[in-house]
């Protein structure tokens, strides 16, 4: 078997090149290796960007330095490949109010291009999506209680209207690449899925305040700098950590069920930005420093998966736990503090 994997060398790329390359299969790692998101995080940009790719290396993963607007190269790449797993992405909603032209030719164009590959070349295909795409008039219907918002119904599925409330760049970007892959199932009889996911987190994820913020809250707790709350700190998603991802990928080229599929961890992996800083001291015994700043534009305030569909069609649910997942993540970032020292 044969696995190409877009944005190889970032977080979740990363973790699904490890889980494949395990499995015995051949692993290439298709990746523009771009700083643009780790640029805003004061980090040490070079030891992060360089930080995956060693590991990879170390794998014996075949990297390929290029970018998904290349269709001639991702062409090229794919070539004799089994199976791709699109999870190269601009995933910030800050950066695309900041750079749309970025976000749109990274998140349509980008995979477009997967999908004329995955089409012409006939090879099974699964991309990264986002909970985003709901939109956030879900924000409209929420209760409030002591450390979290709530809702009823608590969970949500993929028969939820899309893109409703006030939309950003990275709303119009994630929902219309959703979109081409549910065009490309039904137009051309394609085994394509979207995974609608929720928060994904882990170690070697290098998490700002952009996006990644079970990480930035873990590395900033550690490093006692301070860690930024935009709003009440209660908002919700159910977490979902990285090797639940990569399992998540297997189970789609398993089973081969074309369509569209919410991907996180329920309500067994619920939590709020509060109780996960709670958690976090409880882990760390570091009493993590907290800022509060007002709510910001777009951001939506609650999210939890109803994964039933991934569970009946393809086998799969999260397995990971909050405390578990969170623990793997605190003692990496001990080990890794060098890189995470900020003037910030």
């Amino acid at each position: 078997m044969k696995v190409l994997v877009t944005g190889g060398c970032g977080f979740i790329g990363s973790y699904t090149c490890e889980y494949f390359v395990k499995k015995g299969a051949q692993v290439i790692a298709y990746d523009s290796m771009t700083k643009y998101e780790l640029k805003r995080t004061g980090y040490d940009v070079e030891a992060a960007r360089k930080y995956n790719l060693d590991f990879l290396n170390s794998l014996g993963v075949c990297v390929i330095k290029d970018d998904i607007r290349n269709l001639e190269a991702l062409m090229k790449a794919s070539k004799d490949c089994g199976f791709i797993v699109h999870t190269a992405a601009q995933p910030a909603m800050t950066i695309s109010w900041e750079d749309p032209a970025l976000d749109f030719s990274t998140n349509l164009q980008g995979t477009f291009n997967v999908l004329e590959t995955a089409r012409h070349l006939d090879i099974p295909m699964v991309s990264c999506g986002t909970i985003h795409i709901y939109g956030n008039k879900i924000n409209e219907n929420l209760k409030e209680g002591k450390t979290r918002y709530f809702r009823n119904p608590a969970r949500i599925d993929e028969n939820h209207p899309t893109v409703e409330g006030t939309l950003s760049p990275l709303h119009a970007s994630k929902a219309s690449g959703d979109l081409y892959i549910r065009t490309y199932i039904d137009t051309y009889k394609l085994p394509l899925a979207s995974y609608r996911l929720t928060g994904l987190y882990g170690p070697r994820q290098f998490g700002g305040e952009d996006h990644g913020w079970v990480a930035n809250f873990v590395i900033r707790t550690i490093m006692k700098q301070p860690l930024i709350i935009y709003g009440t700190g209660k908002q919700v998603r159910d977490i979902l950590f990285a090797t639940d991802a990569a399992v998540a990928f297997d189970a789609f080229y398993q089973k081969q069920k074309a369509g569209i599929y919410n991907i996180g961890g329920d309500m067994a992996t619920r939590i709020s930005l509060l109780e996960c800083i709670a958690l976090i001291e409880e882990i760390t015994d570091i009493k993590p420093i907290v800022e509060f700043k007002p709510a910001r534009f777009g951001d939506l305030q609650y999210f939890v998966c109803d994964t039933t569909k991934a569970k009946n069609e393809l086998g799969w649910q999260a397995k990971v736990k909050p405390k578990e997942g969170i623990s793997h993540l605190v003692n990496w970032v001990i080990e890794n503090k060098a890189i995470f020292k900020t003037d910030l």
